[in-house]
This record gives C-alpha cells, sequence and structure tokens, in this order.
C-alpha cells in the first residue's frame, strides 16, 4: 500500500524538522542536535541540524542516511528518513545494526528554500582539500558569461542556451554535462559552486562522524536527493570504485541494474568533486562504507534550467513580486514536486531502498569484503 505522503513531508523546514523530531521520539531515538553559529531562517528561528540514532550505539554495523545536503531538496529526503521511520521496519530492527538519521545537513538552504549554503556554496562539491589547488573546469568557464542574465526572460536566457548548443556541436554532449556538473571553484555566484574553504555543514558532518559512530566496523550510507532519473523514479549514484569489493556489496544489497553503469539524464557521469559521499569516506578513517547518492527523478535535463533560476532568485531578483513569487514555486516544484503520486511514491521507494541497505549490512561479510 502506498504510504500517506501528508504523514511524511512538510511544507518548509520547520514543520519538517518538527516531524522528524516527532518521528524519532516516537522511535526512542536518542535526539542530538548540531545549531548553526552564527544564521537563522526567514523568521528568525534557530537553523540546526537534527541526528536521531535508532539502536544500539556500539553496533558494528551502521547506516547513515542523510537529508537536504542541496538545501530545499531536503524536504523529499526528510520525507524519505520519515517514512521509513514510520514504516513496520523500523520496529524490526536487526541485532548488531543502527541507524544514525541526520536531517538537514544544510539547514540554512533548506530553511531558505535554495540549494545552497549561506554562501551559495554547493556542499555536494565542498569536501575536497581547500590547501590544495582547486580543480580546474575550463569547460565550465566559457558558458559562465551568459549564465545568470539580469533579468529572466527568454529574450535573456536565449544567450546561454547558444552557447551551451555551441559547446555540445564542439565537445559532445558528455563533455558538456561534465562542464556544467562536476563542479568548479573560479566563480561564486554560479552554479556548483564548491567554495574557498570547509562550509560549517562539511565541519558539522565531521563532529557528527567523531560523535555517532566511534563504533562503526562498517558503514551504509545513503544522501537523499531529487532531480536526475525519470519522474518519481529512483536513480543511483555509487561512488565505491567500480570493480572493487565495496561496489560489489552495493550490487548485492540494491541490484546490478541500479548501480552498474548509471547514466544520469542519459549521458556519462560527469568527474564530481568534493562530494559528501568522499569527506565521510575519510572521516571515517578507513572504515570500509557502502553507498549512493540517491536521486528521485524530476524534471530530467531540464533541472539544469532550474539551477540557473535559483542563482537569478539570489543574486538578480527583486526584493519581492508576484512574478518572483511564481518563479520561487516553480523552483520548488522542480526539485520536490506537489504532486501526491510523485510524493506517495517516492516515500514508498525510499521504505524500500531503506531497508534493503538494512538487510544489506545485516548479511554483509566484512571478512569477505577485505578479503577481495
Amino acid at each position: 500500500m502506498t504510504p500517506d505522503f501528508t504523514q511524511s513531508f512538510a511544507l518548509d523546514y520547520n514543520g519538517a524538522r518538527r516531524k522528524f523530531v516527532a518521528a524519532a521520539e516516537a522511535l526512542g531515538c536518542a535526539l542530538s542536535q548540531y545549531r548553526h553559529p552564527s544564521k537563522t531562517g526567514p523568521d528568525g528561528e534557530a537553523l540546526a541540524i537534527d541526528v536521531a540514532r535508532l539502536g544500539d550505539p556500539k553496533a558494528p554495523s551502521q547506516l547513515v542516511i542523510i537529508s537536504g545536503t542541496h538545501g530545499l531538496e531536503g524536504l523529499s529526503g526528510s520525507a524519505a528518513q520519515i517514512g521509513w521511520m514510520q514504516s513496520e521496519f523500523a520496529r524490526a530492527l536487526p541485532r548488531g545494526v543502527s541507524v544514525l538519521f541526520v536531517h538537514a545537513l544544510n539547514p540554512y538552504g533548506f530553511a531558505w528554500g535554495t540549494r545552497t549554503t549561506e554562501n551559495n556554496v554547493d556542499l555536494n562539491r565542498n569536501f575536497i582539500d581547500h590547501d590544495a589547488p582547486y580543480p580546474a573546469n575550463p569547460g565550465y568557464a566559457t558558458l559562465y558569461t551568459h549564465q545568470v542574465p539580469n533579468e529572466w526572460t527568454p529574450a535573456a536566457l536565449a544567450p546561454y542556451t547558444e552557447a551551451v548548443s555551441a559547446f555540445q556541436a564542439t565537445h559532445g554532449a558528455d563533455a558538456l554535462f561534465d562542464a556544467q556538473a562536476r563542479g568548479q571553484y573560479e566563480f561564486p555566484q554560479g552554479t556548483n559552486y564548491g567554495g574557498n574553504q570547509r562550509e560549517w555543514s562539511n565541519l558539522a558532518l565531521q563532529s557528527i562522524v567523531a560523535d555517532h559512530l566511534g563504533a562503526a566496523e562498517r558503514v551504509g550510507f545513503i544522501d537523499w536527493h531529487t532531480g536526475i532519473g525519470d519522474w518519481a523514479k529512483s536513480f543511483f549514484l555509487c561512488f565505491n570504485d567500480e570493480g572493487g569489493a565495496l561496489h560489489a556489496e552495493a550490487v548485492r544489497w540494491w541490484g546490478k541494474d541500479r548501480i552498474v553503469g548509471q547514466r544520469p539524464h542519459n549521458v556519462a557521469r560527469p568527474n564530481y568533486q568534493g562530494l559528501v559521499f568522499h569527506g565521510l569516506t575519510q572521516f571515517l578513517g578507513g572504515r570500509p562504507m557502502v553507498g549512493a547518492v540517491i536521486e528521485f527523478g524530476t524534471r530530467g535535463p531540464h533541472v539544469r534550467h532550474a539551477l540557473r533560476l535559483d542563482q537569478w532568485l539570489k543574486f538578480k531578483a527583486e526584493a519581492d513580486s508576484e512574478r518572483v513569487r511564481m518563479l520561487r514555486a516553480d523552483l520548488h516544484d522542480c526539485f520536490v514536486p506537489v504532486s501526491s503520486h510523485w510524493r506517495g511514491e517516492t516515500t514508498q521507494q525510499a521504505i524500500s531502498i531503506t531497508q534493503q541497505a538494512i538487510e544489506g549490512l545485516t548479511t554483509w561479510s566484512l571478512a569477505a569484503t577485505t578479503a577481495a
């Protein structure tokens, strides 16, 4: 039976936070909070990452489930966390397994309805060595000039469309998507900007790992996102090394068709830089981790248009108008569609995917993985 999405989805950050805490308390989870030291929400409310622990904190197998890495996408990620919490599975957690829910990793973006942090940083490009030279992305530089026009009109948007078409004609669709999506560290007002230092959320995640995952011998990982894939269908991006034992374990949990050879928007996967996946792997200090960024599809390749709209609303839009409110609603619907079908279907899939990870952790032979 499809879950009642109104029980897991909320209208905004405050509502999602209340539902998450209530669901965690109903399960008997241990709760902790990592409050943002300087930023507040639109109504002056506190911003925080809420962490809930279900099960034995000393369990050798632990599943980490993150929502809100990309701010406003957190409405879906929060619902995915809450949906499983409210399912029958949550009250039948196997021995030796514990679940750590990290709610609203980027609380600023979640509360303010943007994908980025308070510094316009794409948190999922921020987990790199900021003391080393930044990864170059010359293709992005050739496209940036027209990316965010002063006005959001068809005429003003046309030059970027033309530049993208020319780039693709010269370099191909794979190179275009790589340039657009891999991450860039040169243009602070551009899309997929990875920042010039570690963001507060980056530092907070390291603290969360130190505070809560010290006993874990093996870790499963889910980072909920939206945008890539077919409408209301899950799309997996596994960053364990393909051909390795950990990648094979992900295949065992979720299936070969979901893990191997995935092509977002039917092009080659970009050379993503600075992912949360990479940061968490580093913070675990060599302990094995199996997991994936899991997207729920919305508008396919047209999501790139919404990324530009997000930037325009932050840097170019007038303070408030009917037009701005309409465009903001369109942005939100792109990443968290209001469709009851989409919300019900994605919640149902999230419950199943989460349970598959728990069952995978329960039967994961660490000795076999190490031997391989």
